[in-house]
């Protein structure tokens, strides 16, 4: 006997559009007024420009007339949406390098507010990992790098040869949701950072980060701020056992002790604990050494926090091999700032879709069934539904393993 396929319900809008709604209308032509981005057009307009950046991350397109010639095809049902209207090679080029991209910052922070008071559960999210244990806000801090021609890009080099950009974030991790971004070169440190993205995160909240990001002065304003930190200790550190700490009856604990600083003159916290465990990465037991300010936590639970810190490797190895950050539609600072600014809208709004649907499978596959049908006039909720992995839990199915392609970073 023959299954019975169940297909989508049809409805008056595409699916394209559906996705634009999620915007709140209004919002663009607000925001390009007040950051000066309406003075600076004429007849390609703000929303038409949002619209197509959109476009070429739902598309993966691979370049400006990839993107132009497809607008230009579906110039049609594109004037549905909004009012949209199809760019030129240059007129798009031109938005691209001349209007502030501080707009497009400033719309994915509008748009992740809007949904939040839409949706509160969408922005709450749930305790993930092994961090189960912990209620209150935990918040991961790392960088990711995109390689850029350094031959076109003369603005973002940082080696003989090599040009690249970095996007420094600071992820929430029970919502997955970016809480602070910040878009730069290469060439700086990751440290010199650190201040300006932990700025916002309030006392009795956790900060996990790499020890990349350790700044001991700032760790100690984050320490006299009551914000708990972990962290990996570097190879060289130098430093002095104050106490050691009752022996944990779990094996793969291997040394647990409070030090502090060698050096008297240098800033830091008083107190530091130094936990030494095996813990498994890539299937494999590892030796790693941790740094935290909590002295009452178990060593078990240490670990387990930071092990939570690879769930923003997942984020940005998801976002850059699905989303286009790898092609750039210009080679100027400001081109390069406004598609991460949409990758990253696009990852919120798909996020935000599947949170509606309960999407229990991949967001590699969500992003693979909306881009087929964008110009289909089907209900976007009901197509989800039809695909057999609706009506479960969000829920990450990704590694950081099984993410990596070789030439992503």
């Amino acid at each position: 006997m023959k299954k019975k396929s169940i297909k989508p319900t049809r409805s008056e809008f595409t699916i394209l559009r559906q996705i634009c709604n999620l915007i709140p209308s209004q919002t663009v032509c607000k925001i390009a007024r007040t950051t000066g981005a309406q003075g600076k057009s004429r007849t390609f307009k703000p929303w038409s420009h949002v619209v197509s950046l959109l476009y070429a991350q739902l598309t993966h397109s691979i370049g400006l007339n990839d993107l132009c010639d497809s607008l230009q095809l579906h110039s049609g049902p594109l004037s549905s949406v909004r009012g949209a209207t199809a760019p030129s090679r240059n007129g798009l080029s031109n938005a691209n390098r001349e209007r502030p991209a501080e707009m497009a910052e400033e719309l994915f922070w509008q748009v992740v507010g809007h949904l939040g008071q839409q949706s509160p559960g969408f922005v709450a999210g749930r305790s993930r990992g092994p961090a189960f244990r912990f209620k209150m806000p935990i918040h991961v801090v790392d960088t990711t790098v995109m390689e850029l021609v350094a031959n076109c890009m003369d603005w973002a080099k940082h080696r003989r040869r090599k040009a690249a950009a970095k996007t420094h974030m600071r992820l929430n991790l029970q919502s997955l949701l970016p809480s602070f971004v910040i878009i730069d070169t290469a060439g700086e440190h990751d440290n010199k950072r650190a201040r300006e993205l932990c700025a916002g995160i309030k006392s009795g909240e956790i900060v996990l980060f790499d020890k990349g990001y350790v700044d001991f002065g700032h760790l100690r304003d984050l320490d006299e701020r009551g914000v708990f930190w972990v962290t990996r200790a570097k190879d060289n550190l130098a430093y002095e056992r104050v106490q050691a700490m009752p022996a944990s009856k779990d094996p793969k604990i291997l040394g647990d002790e409070i030090i502090l600083l060698s050096n008297p003159n240098k800033s830091a916290p008083e107190l530091m604990r130094r936990i030494v465990a095996y813990v498994e990465v890539d299937g494999q037991e590892r030796e790693m050494t941790f740094l935290t300010n909590n002295l009452g936590w178990s060593p078990r639970s240490v670990a387990d926090l930071y092990r939570c810190r690879w769930q923003i490797e997942v984020f940005f190895k998801q976002i850059k091999q699905t989303l286009q950050l790898a092609d750039f539609l210009g080679h100027n600072a400001n081109a390069v700032r406004w598609q991460v600014w949409m990758a990253l809208l696009v990852y919120v709004l798909l996020r935000y879709l599947s949170y509606l649907s309960k999407w229990a499978h991949s967001f590699t596959r969500l992003f693979t069934i909306l881009r087929a049908v964008l110009w289909a006039k089907l209900d976007l909720l009901k197509l989800l539904d039809c695909y057999g992995t609706a009506k479960g839990s969000f829920r990450n199915l990704a590694r950081p393993e099984q993410a990596y392609f070789p030439g992503f970073l």
